[in-house]
């Protein structure tokens, strides 16, 4: 959530960054009548405290009880106007930076830039699901009698491929070198702490799925009624509240986790879209990255982390593009979102394999994850998480840009020592 004081104190660019974001700007006025209210009330209460105090010293009961008597009535009003104040204020999307593009939807999205060539075949490259097919890795027909729609088995090489590029993520993570080389290229003195791994929860409270600013829209989430528990949709989801009410001491920061999790989601809003093959199913693997800064690192650390996305595109040599997520695209937490978008040869088009979000102290306030400076002094800590690898489509990524003429698959040179074989088919 928001910052309260800075709302109070500059209402006109909240409501200029929130209706940016397509969200209305009434929401600030709204807040700030309950606010007020909230002021006002609080003071009367703390007022008659006092009073009641003074005439308790001074013996005059009766006149205290009375007082006492307003005040829980008082007490009453305040905590409804506190619990409509947080609904608001809770509903009021973090504020874009000023380096993210303007724009209504998707189609305003800016690309920054693009690496590599596409490849040019000599022959009509298949899709994913032929391929898939035609190798017998990928089976959605029995999936689909099993699960139902947008669900697939990855069978034999595919399988493999997937935990090759789950060993490959962690070891390049976890190498104090690798990492240094990224972060010297952000400034000579940034932090080189390698990255934790960690196999999270698939599960969550609603509570905590909402203080991460996640759990809306509902319909998009998989709920457990019988437990009240929701399956994530991404690693992050239950990686973020790991530090949920503690005060971490500073010289810790920064923290930073890639975790692996099977995740979930309805794709309720997707009626129609990409219903052919695994590109967008209700069940998929990620490997997903969080991170906690001091909050005057926190575009650094976005940075720095897109560097290692790059890096690890570079390295399957897949040609791609990087693209500024418009204000009208991106999620309700991030003040700045920065995507990959891969080639993928039988759609002649980029589609998106990696999201970088970087969300200031917005799901620190909610979460109440602090930083303890040198000097004593307590800041919210800075977030960011980003996507390692969306295993699906990166293997989509795979088969369609190494396919061979014979629809067989050359393997990525980076993956082929985690597997033994080089070729698909």
């Amino acid at each position: 959530m928001l910052d309260i004081n800075l709302i109070r104190q500059n209402p006109e660019i909240v409501k200029k960054g929130i209706a940016s974001k397509n969200t209305n700007p009434k929401l600030v006025d709204d807040f700030l009548a309950l606010d007020e209210n909230w002021r006002k009330l609080t003071k009367e209460i703390d007022d008659l405290r006092a009073e009641q105090n003074k005439l308790s010293d001074e013996r005059k009961i009766e006149e205290a009880t009375k007082i006492k008597d307003k005040i829980q009535s008082l007490e009453k009003d305040l905590k409804n106007i506190e619990k409509n104040r947080e609904e608001i204020l809770w509903q009021i999307p973090n504020l874009p930076s000023e380096d993210t593009p303007v724009g209504r939807n998707e189609s305003e999205n800016k690309v920054l830039r693009q690496w590599s060539e596409p490849k040019k075949f000599d022959f009509k490259p298949r899709d994913h699901v032929e391929l898939g097919e035609l190798l017998d890795i990928i089976d959605i027909g029995h999936a689909s009698k099993v699960s139902g729609t947008r669900f697939n088995y990855l069978k034999g090489p595919a399988a493999l491929l997937e935990f090759s590029l789950i060993n490959y993520v962690f070891d390049v993570l976890t190498d104090k070198k690798i990492i240094k080389s990224f972060a010297a290229k952000i400034d000579k003195n940034y932090p080189d702490k390698p990255f934790i791994p960690v196999l999270p929860p698939t599960m969550i409270r609603p509570d905590v799925l909402d203080k991460m600013g996640r759990l809306k829209p509902e319909e998009e989430r998989y709920y457990i009624p019988k437990d009240d528990l929701y399956l994530a949709g991404s690693a992050e989801h239950t990686l973020g509240p790991l530090h949920m009410d503690e005060i971490i001491p500073g010289e810790k920061l920064p923290i930073r986790y890639v975790g692996f999790s099977t995740s979930f989601r309805r794709e309720a809003g997707s009626y129609g879209k990409d219903t052919r093959g695994i590109l967008r199913v209700h069940q998929f693997d990620k490997l997903e990255i969080e991170s906690f800064t001091v909050p005057e690192d926190s575009t650094k650390e976005q940075d720095f982390i897109v560097a290692i996305q790059e890096y690890l595109m570079q390295s399957l040599e897949i040609p791609y593009q990087v693209v500024a997520i418009c204000t009208g695209d991106m999620g309700g937490p991030d003040t700045r979102q920065i995507d990959i978008e891969a080639w993928l040869p039988s759609q002649n088009r980029y589609r998106e394999t990696h999201t970088s979000d970087m969300m200031t102290d917005y799901q620190a306030r909610r979460l109440n994850t602090r930083v303890k400076r040198k000097d004593g002094k307590l800041e919210f800590v800075h977030m960011n998480d980003a996507t390692a690898f969306a295993i699906g489509r990166t293997l989509i990524a795979i088969l369609e840009n190494y396919q061979q003429k014979d629809g067989s698959i050359l393997v990525p040179k980076v993956l082929q020592k985690y597997l033994n074989f080089k070729k698909i088919g």
